[in-house]
């Protein structure tokens, strides 16, 4: 696949500041937001600057002042075409969360945010898991396989995981609501889609309410010939009665081995003095 570039990833809706706003007005624009920061714009639409929270609380007692009083001019910026992997080399160098892109003139298009660096980490991964599952169809099976990134209706879904864990389904209906959406793999046999891997994502949007995700759709050569072949993955399905993404079980006793993590505080021990089970408060 091609390198991917910010402007795959870049958000065009960009929130900002003009220079000429007051520092009140920033601190009451950044309190009703999610951000830690705006980049700052001229009158011309141009990037002068960025300020950050901090930036702003230092200065709210001069709440009556434009913000070009206190901004520091210029900050690190990036094209559309620049790589996301320089971008991300670029944002960690300098710890930066957001990275607003600029075009040729200067003027703000857009901004990068540290989640969309792992979108797109997360989604270069992806094919990795298809070009696996690839092979592994063609040794299985002796015939030649090939996939494409496209659009699956969630309703047509067949399912192959009878049970999902109410933490990640969670996890992913976040992801999802900031444009986190990593492609699922799914086969395409006739007329059926056969969810491979991907199934905390495809519930979670069906509970949202969305009708498709974007997903890596694994097709073969010979049709006719694979159609007549019952998968593993079919065979699972129908041990277990899953036509649809309605028939996952969602599991609210235990926690998804991702998130599943232990943590045991001890006192204090004098040098010299054994620990014990006793020392765990």
């Amino acid at each position: 696949m091609s390198t991917a570039r910010v402007r795959d990833y870049m958000v065009l809706s960009v929130e900002h500041v003009s220079e000429s706003t007051t520092i009140g007005e920033a601190i009451e624009q950044v309190t009703r937001s999610r951000h830690h920061g705006f980049p700052v714009t001229d009158a011309s639409s141009k990037l002068v600057g960025f300020v950050s929270t901090k930036e702003l609380l230092r200065a709210r007692e001069r709440a009556d002042l434009p913000l070009r009083a206190i901004l520091r001019p210029g900050t690190y910026t990036a094209r559309p075409d620049t790589a996301m992997d320089d971008a991300a080399r670029i944002m960690f160098r300098f710890g930066l969360r957001d990275l607003p892109i600029v075009d040729e003139e200067g003027r703000l298009c857009g901004i990068i945010s540290n989640l969309d660096i792992v979108r797109s980490h997360f989604e270069r991964a992806t094919p990795v898991k298809a070009d696996t599952l690839k092979h592994l169809l063609g040794e299985r099976y002796g015939l030649e396989f090939t996939y494409r990134h496209g659009l699956v209706p969630l309703a047509r879904l067949g399912p192959t995981q009878w049970k999902v864990f109410e933490d990640e389904l969670e996890g992913r209906r976040y992801e999802l609501e900031r444009g986190f959406a990593e492609p699922l793999l799914v086969l395409e046999k006739g007329d059926r889609w056969i969810l491979i891997d991907g199934h905390h994502r495809a519930l979670a949007a069906r509970e949202m309410g969305l009708a498709q995700l974007q997903a890596f759709i694994l097709t073969c050569a010979d049709p006719e010939k694979f159609d007549k072949i019952e998968t593993g993955f079919e065979r699972t399905a129908r041990a277990h009665q899953l036509t649809s993404l309605a028939d996952i079980e969602i599991d609210k006793s235990t926690h998804h081995p991702l998130v599943e993590v232990t943590t045991q505080l001890l006192r204090r021990v004098d040098p010299g003095e054994a620990s014990s089970p006793s020392d765990v408060p």
